[in-house]
C-alpha cells in the first residue's frame, strides 16, 4: 500500500508546465521524455545520475547530496527515482521511501515527534505501521528536495540535537538531528539542492549535477519531437546557436528551446541563429500568450525591465510584493495576467510574503535590454547603463547589440510599439567607438567579446566597417571556446577574406571547434596552428577547409600531428592553393612520406615549400620523398629537413633526384643530420650536373670534415654550379678544408653570394685567404659568417682590410665570438667608414669595452650605408649603454 500511495502522489500533477518554468516532472516521466542527467566524475568520466545515486546509496552511513543549478533536473530525477522504486524497478533494498520538500517544512510550526511529522505527510500509513517502520531504520530512505529553500539552520552548534524518537521537537531540530545522524541512525538520506551555504554543515557524499551534455540533448530532442528529421534539425540548430553556453546543460532550458522550436516549425518560420534571436522568439511567444493590448504589453515589459535591473544589482535576485508595486507591476498582480508564465512566484499571490524572481538570468537580462530600448523617457546613456550593471549582467551588451538591428526589433515592435530611436543610435555610436578602440589593442579576450557583439547584431556591413579599420585582426586567437569560434567565424565570413588566421597555441582544437571554424579557415590566406593540439576529429574539417579555400600557407609546427592525422590532411592538400606547409616537430615518421609524395605528384598540388624539421623520417623517408622530385608534376622548390635522422646513405637517391631534369628544388636544408663526407661527396656530384638547379644548401652540424672539401671545391668551380648560398657551419673542416673551399670560391664566375663557416676550426691563414678572396675582383660574396672561430684581432684584421678595398662586395659580416678586443677598433672603423657596401656587422660575444664605444658610435652615425651593428654581450657597463643609446642603429 505504501508503494501505491507514494506512486499515486508522485504521479499526481501538481501545477502546470510553463515555457520558462519548465515541464512538470510527472509530465516528463509520463511522456517517456526522461533522460538521466550526467554528474561530474573523474577526468572525462561523466556517470549518469541514476547510476551515481544507486551506487552512493549502497553506503547508508552518509547522506547523498545532489547539487546543481536551477533547471538541472534534480527534482525530476527524484520523482523518477520514487516512481521507479514504487514500481519495483530500483532500490528494492529499501522497504519505505519518504519524500519531503524543505519549502513545505518551512511553514510547519510547533513541536512534533518524528512519527507525527511523517504521518502528516504520509497518511497512508497507520500510527502502528509507522511505529514499526521506525524500528527498522536500515529499510528506510528519506528524500529531501530544495535544501537551498530551507529557512532554518543545520548547524549543530546552534541547537541541540535529539536522538529519542518519542521526543517532541521543532521542525528545525528534527531535521538537523536526522541529517546529522543522531536521530533514526541507520536510515539513508538523499537530498537535492542548488549551491548553498547549508552544505558546509552536512557530512555526506556530494554529487555535482552537470545536466545534459550533447549526447543527452540528442536523446531528449529525439524523444520530444516525433519526427526524427525535425528532431535532428532542431538539435543541430541549437548546438550551432547555443550549444557552447553553460545553460544548455539545463534540462529545463532544453524543454524551453524544444517548445519554441516546435512552435516555429509549426508556423513555418526560420529557426534562430543567435542567442538574441532565441530569447526574442521566447519573449514574443510569452507576450502573445498573454493576449494584452499594445499599451498594457508595453507597460508590463517596462515594469519587468525595472524589476530585472533591481534583481541584477541586488544580491538576492528576487523581489517582494512591495518592491513589485514600485516597479509598476501592481496592476498585473491583481489582474487575470498569469504572471507565473513570466516569473517564478514563491508563495500565495494574496500574501505579502509572496516573493517573485525571474526563472533564469538569461531572460532577466533580456527583459532589461528590451525595456531599455523601449523606454522613451529614459535619460541614461548606453555607457552609463552598462557601467551600472557591469559585473552583474552577463548577456546585457550582447542583447543590446542584437536588438539594435531593425530586423530583430520588428517582432517586438509589432507587440510593444516602437523602440527609442535615440537610444538605438547611442548604442550604435558606443559599439563602433568601443569596438574600434578594442581592436586597436592586443587583448585577445576583448577582441573576442567585440566579435560576439558583432555576431549578435547579424549586421554584415557593420562588421566590415568596424573590423577592416583595425590593424590587429592578426593577433593570436588560440584556445577558443565554441562561442568564440562561432563569433570569429561570423566576422571572417562577413569580411570575405582574411590575410592570417592566427590560432597559435590552441590547447585542444576539437572536432566541434574545427567544424565551426572551417568556413573561416577557407577564407584565410595563412593559418597558424603551431604549438597546438589537434584532435583526430578536427582533421577532416581542416582538410576540407584548405581544399576548398584560399589558404596558401599552413603552419602546424609542434602539433604532434602524427602520421594518421597527416594522412587525413593530405586528402585536402592534393587539390588546393597551398604553397607552404610547415609540419616540423609533428611526430612524423617515414610512414607519412608516401602520402606526401602522393600530394606532391598529384598534378593539382601547388605546394612548393615543405618544412619537415625534427621528424623521424630517416633515409627511407627521404628516399620516398625523392620519388616526388622525379615527377614533372612536383612543384617543390624548398625542402627543410633539419634533424630528420637522415644519413649519407640516402644522399645518392637525393643526388639522382636533383639531376633528374624534373626537380625544381632550389633550397635544401639538411642541418643536424649525419650526412658525413660520403654523403657530401654524392651531393657535390649533383652540384656539378647541368640539370641540378639547387641554389641554397645548408649542412650545419652534419659531421663533415676536410675530406669532403675537395669534392665540394670542384663543384664550386664547375660551370654548371648554381649555388648562391652555402652553410657549412659547425663542421670540423679545419684549415685544410677551408683553404680548399677558398680555391673553389676564387674561380671567376663562382655564383656563391652567401657563405657560412661558423665554428669550423678556421685559422689565421684561412682568414687571410678569405680576405684575398673578397678583394680578388671576381668574388660575388655579399654575406660572410665566420663567427666562433678563435682567430683574435690579427685574424679578423684580414677581413677589415678587405672590406676597405673597393673590390669587396661584402654587405653582411658576422664575426661573433672571434676574441676581438679594443685593439681592432681602428681597423674596424676604417673599414666601415671606407666601405660603400657594408650594411650590417655582427660583433656579439667579444671582449670590447667602453673604450671602443665612442669610436663605434661615431662611425655608425657617420656611415650612410651601415644599417645595423650588434654589440650584445661584450664587456660594457651602464656608462657605455648611455653612449650607445645615442645611435639607434646599434643593438646592445
Amino acid at each position: 500500500m505504501h508503494e501505491e500511495s507514494l506512486s499515486a502522489y508522485s504521479l499526481k500533477s501538481k501545477g502546470t508546465s510553463t515555457l520558462l518554468g519548465g515541464q512538470l516532472p510527472i509530465n516528463v516521466i509520463n511522456s517517456n521524455q526522461y533522460v538521466p542527467p550526467l554528474t561530474a566524475g573523474e577526468g572525462d568520466n561523466f556517470p549518469s545520475l541514476d547510476h551515481v545515486i544507486h551506487t552512493a546509496l549502497s553506503d547508508k552511513i552518509k547522506p547523498v547530496i545532489l547539487v546543481g543549478p536551477a533547471g538541472s533536473g534534480k527534482t525530476t530525477a527524484l520523482e523518477k527515482l520514487v516512481v521507479d522504486w514504487a514500481k519495483g524497478k530500483h532500490l528494492q533494498n529499501f522497504s519505505y521511501v519518504f519524500r519531503f520538500q524543505f519549502r513545505e517544512l518551512n511553514s510547519r510550526a510547533g513541536l512534533f515527534t518524528l512519527q507525527t511529522l511523517m504521518l502528516q505527510y504520509h497518511c497512508d500509513l497507520s500510527p502502528e505501521s509507522m511505529s514499526l517502520v521506525l524500528q527498522n531504520p536500515e529499510n528506510v530512505l528519506f528524500i529531501f528536495d530544495e535544501l537551498d529553500q530551507y529557512e532554518h539552520s543545520l548547524d549543530h552548534s546552534v541547537q541541540s540535537l535529539c536522538s529519542d524518537l518519542s521526543q517532541s521537537a521543532s521542525i528545525s531540530r528534527l531535521v538537523a538531528s536526522l541529517l546529522q545522524g543522531k536521530l533514526l541512525k541507520g536510515a539513508a538520506f538523499l537530498l537535492a539542492t542548488r549551491p548553498t551555504d547549508c552544505l558546509k554543515f552536512l557530512d555526506g557524499t556530494k554529487v555535482d549535477l552537470l545536466g545534459f551534455l550533447k549526447p543527452q540533448r540528442k536523446a531528449y530532442f529525439g524523444q520530444f519531437f516525433t519526427d526524427p528529421n525535425i528532431a535532428n534539425r532542431a538539435l543541430m540548430n541549437m548546438e550551432k546557436t547555443l550549444g557552447f553556453y553553460d545553460f544548455c546543460t539545463s534540462p529545463r532550458f532544453c524543454w524551453t528551446v524544444c517548445s519554441i522550436y516546435k512552435s516555429l516549425f509549426d508556423a513555418g518560420e526560420r529557426l534562430p541563429e543567435t542567442l538574441t534571436q532565441v530569447c526574442l522568439s521566447i519573449m514574443v511567444h510569452l507576450i502573445e500568450a498573454l493576449s494584452l493590448d499594445e499599451a498594457h504589453s508595453r507597460d508590463l515589459v517596462l515594469a519587468l525591465g525595472r524589476m530585472a535591473s533591481h534583481c541584477c544589482l541586488d544580491q538576492h535576485s528576487s523581489s517582494t510584493k512591495k518592491e513589485m508595486d514600485s516597479f509598476g507591476l501592481q496592476q498585473f498582480l491583481t489582474s487575470q495576467t498569469p504572471l507565473d508564465t513570466l516569473l517564478r512566484v514563491d508563495g500565495d499571490l494574496e500574501s505579502d510574503g509572496c516573493v517573485f524572481s525571474f526563472h533564469t538570468q538569461l531572460m532577466q537580462e533580456f527583459f532589461l535590454a528590451v525595456a531599455f530600448f523601449l523606454d522613451k523617457s529614459i535619460s541614461e546613456s548606453v555607457k552609463e547603463m552598462l557601467e551600472k550593471h557591469e559585473g552583474h549582467a552577463k548577456f546585457l551588451d550582447l542583447y543590446l547589440s542584437g536588438l539594435s538591428e531593425p530586423i530583430q526589433q520588428r517582432p517586438l515592435e509589432t507587440l510593444l510599439g516602437e523602440f527609442n530611436s535615440d537610444q538605438i543610435m547611442d548604442f550604435k555610436r558606443w559599439l563602433k567607438s568601443s569596438s574600434q578602440k578594442t581592436l586597436e589593442g592586443y587583448y585577445k579576450e576583448k577582441h573576442l567579446h567585440c566579435f560576439r557583439l558583432l555576431h549578435q547584431s547579424q549586421n554584415e556591413s557593420l562588421a566590415k566597417e568596424i573590423v577592416t579599420s583595425s590593424g590587429r585582426i592578426g593577433i593570436s586567437y588560440g584556445d577558443l571556446g565554441l562561442q568564440d569560434c562561432v563569433a570569429l567565424n561570423y566576422v571572417i565570413m562577413c569580411l570575405g577574406e582574411i590575410e592570417q588566421l592566427n590560432l597559435y597555441n590552441t590547447r585542444n582544437l576539437t572536432e566541434e571547434n574545427a567544424e565551426i571554424l572551417a568556413p573561416a579557415m577557407g577564407l584565410s590566406q595563412k593559418i597558424m596552428l603551431s604549438q597546438s593540439f589537434l584532435s583526430t576529429g578536427s582533421m577532416p574539417h581542416l582538410a576540407s577547409a584548405i581544399s576548398k579555400g584560399r589558404t596558401t600557407e599552413l603552419d602546424l609546427s609542434y602539433t604532434h600531428l602524427g602520421d594518421a592525422s597527416l594522412k587525413i590532411l593530405c586528402t585536402g592538400l592534393r587539390d588546393c592553393k597551398m604553397h607552404k606547409l610547415k609540419i616540423s616537430v609533428c611526430r612524423l615518421t617515414e610512414a607519412c612520406c608516401g602520402d606526401l609524395v602522393s600530394v606532391l605528384t598529384s598534378g593539382t598540388s601547388q605546394l612548393c615549400v615543405l618544412e619537415l624539421m625534427f621528424n623521424e623520417l630517416g633515409d627511407q623517408g627521404l628516399t620516398q620523398l625523392c620519388q616526388a622530385l622525379h615527377s614533372p608534376s612536383c612543384k617543390l622548390q624548398e625542402l627543410q629537413l633539419q634533424g630528420c635522422s637522415v644519413t649519407g646513405g640516402s644522399m645518392e637517391a637525393l643526388s639522382t633526384a636533383l639531376c633528374s631534369g624534373q626537380s625544381k628544388l632550389r633550397i635544401l636544408n639538411l642541418t643536424r643530420n649525419t650526412i658525413g663526407d660520403s654523403g657530401m661527396e654524392q651531393l657535390s656530384k649533383a652540384l656539378q650536373h647541368p640539370l641540378c638547379e639547387l641554389q641554397s644548401l645548408t649542412l650545419f652540424d652534419s659531421q663533415l670534415t676536410d675530406r669532403c672539401c675537395a669534392g665540394l671545391a670542384e663543384a664550386l668551380r664547375s660551370e654548371h654550379c648554381s649555388l648562391l648560398e652555402v652553410d657549412l657551419s659547425v663542421n670540423d673542416l679545419g684549415q685544410q678544408g677551408a683553404l680548399l673551399l677558398c680555391k673553389g670560391l676564387s674561380k671567376p664566375g663562382c655564383p656563391v653570394e652567401k657563405l657560412c663557416l661558423a665554428r669550423c676550426e678556421l685559422t689565421h691563414l684561412v682568414f687571410e685567404e678569405l680576405g684575398s678572396l673578397l678583394t680578388s675582383g671576381t668574388s660575388r660574396l655579399k654575406s660572410l659568417t665566420v663567427g666562433l672561430n678563435s682567430v683574435g684581432d690579427q685574424g679578423v684584421k684580414h677581413l677589415w682590410d678587405a672590406i676597405a678595398d673597393p673590390c669587396c662586395l661584402l654587405e653582411d659580416l658576422d664575426v661573433e665570438m672571434t676574441e676581438l678586443t679594443d685593439a681592432c677598433i681602428g681597423d674596424l672603423c676604417a673599414a666601415v667608414s671606407t666601405s660603400s657596401c657594408l650594411r650590417s656587422l655582427e660583433l656579439r660575444n667579444n671582449s670590447l669595452t667602453i673604450v671602443s664605444v665612442p669610436a663605434l658610435v661615431q662611425v655608425m652615425q657617420d656611415s650612410n650605408t651601415m644599417q645595423e651593428m650588434n654589440l650584445r654581450y661584450n664587456d660594457f657597463g651602464e656608462e657605455a649603454f648611455e653612449m650607445l643609446d645615442q645611435c639607434d642603429k646599434i643593438r646592445y
